[in-house]
């Protein structure tokens, strides 16, 4: 209903209060609530522990309180929240059903105290019954204590008191209870009673009065309004009639505010978020900090900081946030730090999720692509195989062209044997004939004289169909034998254990650990910085003191293919990682907000608009490197013309059959 991710637990540090706690959290996260602090009260708690406890609370970011004591320290945990200015906007408190059954007999002061709190007590319908039994209780009220004037309505412990002692003569009366009796069968007798109260239906199981229906009331002014009901079977909804509307009534919240508060504060003094920002050298594309002398400031770039901009714009409520770079280069790790500690709110960088980084600090979900995998060198294929000029065509097309040959052959044949002496002898003559007819149109040189117009118009469309084939086959084998072949220098990450070769990775990333969980030696692993230092270690070899592949997260990857992309592959899987996260405090409701603006459509659009503002086109490196493919001619290409003179010869076939036909009537 209130969409509240996160909440403070305070009660009272006895039996009553501590027996609730482990069922009330197993509950709440079971509604993707989590409890963030759990703070047990002595009953005896002193002011000045009281503002220590509520000046701890204070300082972090949930907004969210649940009370469960008695209503005596409740009132004075209240009373000090108020002067800790904790009752006003943004702040959310709800009291058990112990504090809100005591609600009518509290006095003015200790309502001024609780303005919006949101609290619960037993219903007892306003039964002929309660009025009577209201009504008498005033009265011997008054008559026993003259002083007082103003007597409350009996509340709702007054009336489960009244039962509970109205249950004991009903047992004593039934079972024939006498002062002999064992206190054991007395209590058993209580337990077996069951009837219709003044309080409601008076059941016991386990020894505890069964309660079915609860009001959800709103401390507002110097009374308590209702504003809901709830009850295990249904749940929340405004009234008791029969339609049973879910839902609840308008809520004033502390502050007098009408909209239900968020429920966690950004900061507890109000300041803008502090963000920590790796200043690092090399892929400045992912994040770069530069500094201007003459105003003695900072700037923050890059592809992070843009989509973390667009993140925050995106979220349905105002976020104030400020970057603060790191001025000594410190690892992300102590960034990391920073952020478990305290002293700031978030991190935003090219920071990669791990397991190890989870115990620290609460990431939101990737916000790129996730994965390791590696570039090599592309290497001159100079190798040429006998059967090249095969490759021009696919094996489809090949088959199909050899069929529609034969096709072609086969009509012109049927429809000139008859009338064409040309076309006459024996079967194995007349089956020369239709094999080099059909291929002599490679050439256009046929000696046969064609006598019907029907094989001339099958002929005809057929060399069109050969022209565009043979023409598409020239093109396509000519680009293969000019064209320069490029092949990756390795393939795999087996390849290069095999063969001993030295790999690089990024310095002080998690990458050196995945390469030696491969099966790498840290002898044959070289770390480098810049895109450039990338290039040239490509370049040496790894027989001239470089590498042989460099193994990095795939946005890294993607950076230097968008500066070096002739020359240079992405090959091998893709091994899954954790990708780049924005790094929170843990339990921060943030998390769960930016998480989810990550995958809203108006934001993936947003960030694939950024992605081509840093990294450039995706598609334009592999266009080039499928260049040569790309040169195959297939069916596909085809299919529109083999259909034409697919058709042409049917027809003609089967007009020259029916002329057959009727020439024999």
């Amino acid at each position: 209903m209130f969409k509240w991710r996160t909440a403070s637990l305070i009660y009272e540090d006895s039996t009553y209060g501590a027996g609730i706690t482990p069922e009330l959290v197993y509950t709440f996260q079971g509604y993707n609530t989590r409890i963030t602090d759990s703070l047990g009260l002595p009953i005896d708690a002193t002011e000045s522990y009281l503002d220590t406890l509520l000046y701890y609370l204070k300082e972090n970011s949930t907004r969210v309180f649940i009370v469960h004591m008695l209503p005596d320290l409740a009132a004075r945990v209240f009373h000090r929240a108020s002067v800790a200015n904790m009752m006003s906007d943004g702040y959310v408190w709800i009291a058990t059903a112990g504090i809100g059954s005591a609600v009518d007999s509290l006095g003015p002061d200790k309502f001024d105290d609780m303005q919006g709190v949101v609290t619960f007590r037993s219903y007892v319908p306003a039964t002929d019954r309660v009025m009577n039994f209201t009504v008498r209780f005033k009265e011997r009220f008054l008559l026993e204590n003259s002083g007082i004037r103003d007597v409350p309505n009996p509340s709702a412990p007054l009336l489960w008191a009244y039962d509970t002692a109205w249950s004991l003569a009903a047992a004593i009366n039934k079972y024939s209870v006498s002062s002999s009796t064992p206190g054991r069968t007395l209590l058993g007798a209580v337990l077996n009673t069951t009837f219709d109260g003044l309080a409601g239906r008076f059941r016991l199981v386990n020894g505890q009065l069964q309660l079915s229906t609860y009001e959800v009331i709103n401390i507002i002014g110097k009374s308590a309004r209702t504003v809901g009901f709830w009850t295990p079977e249904s749940g929340i909804f405004k009234n008791l009639k029969a339609t049973n509307e879910k839902g609840i009534k308008q809520i004033l919240w502390p502050g007098d505010l009408a909209i239900a508060p968020r429920g966690w504060s950004m900061s507890s003094t109000g300041r803008p978020l502090r963000i920590a920002v790796p200043s690092r050298h090399g892929f400045n594309q992912l994040v770069e900090v530069s500094y201007s002398l003459r105003t003695n400031t900072s700037f923050v770039t890059g592809y992070c900081i843009d989509v973390f901009d667009v993140l925050m714009k995106s979220l349905p409520y105002p976020v104030a946030y400020q970057y603060v770079p790191s001025t000594n280069n410190g690892s992300y790790e102590n960034l990391l730090s920073l952020v478990f500690e305290k002293k700031a709110d978030v991190m935003v960088g090219d920071t990669t999720i791990s397991m190890s980084r989870m115990n620290k600090v609460a990431f939101t979900m990737p916000f790129t692509d996730t994965g390791l995998s590696m570039i090599v060198v592309l290497k001159k294929d100079s190798s040429r195989s006998m059967w090249i000029f095969l490759q021009p065509l696919t094996s489809t097309l090949w088959i199909t062209s050899l069929a529609f040959f034969f096709l072609t052959g086969f009509v012109v044949w049927a429809i000139e044997h008859r009338i064409n002496p040309e076309f006459h002898g024996t079967p194995w003559q007349q089956f020369g004939i239709i094999f080099y007819f059909a291929f002599s149109t490679l050439v256009f040189s046929h000696k046969e004289k064609l006598e019907s117009n029907l094989s001339r118009f099958v002929v005809i469309i057929w060399v069109f169909v050969v022209l565009i084939l043979t023409s598409s086959y020239t093109a396509s084998l000519t680009s293969m034998l000019t064209v320069q072949r490029l092949q990756p220098t390795v393939t795999s990450v087996q390849d290069l254990l095999r063969n001993g070769d030295r790999v690089g990775y990024q310095s002080d990333s998690t990458v050196k650990y995945w390469l030696e969980e491969m099966g790498f030696h840290k002898k044959d692993l070289l770390g480098y910085v810049t895109v450039e230092e990338y290039a040239e270690a490509l370049q040496r070899g790894s027989g001239n003191g470089g590498v042989s592949a460099i193994v990095d997260e795939v946005p890294y990857l993607k950076i230097f293919l968008s500066k070096y992309c002739e020359g240079y592959t992405m090959v091998g899987p893709t091994y899954k990682l954790g990708g780049f996260g924005f790094a929170f405090q843990i339990g921060s409701p943030m998390v769960h907000d930016v998480s989810q603006a990550i995958v809203t459509p108006a934001v993936q659009q947003e960030m694939a608009r950024i992605e081509r503002k840093w990294f450039g086109d995706p598609g334009a490196c592999e266009s080039k490197s499928d260049g040569i493919n790309s040169s195959r001619l297939s069916f596909s290409n085809f299919g529109g013309l083999f259909l034409i003179t697919g058709i042409t010869s049917s027809l003609a076939l089967l007009i020259s059959l029916r002329a057959y036909v009727v020439s024999l009537i």
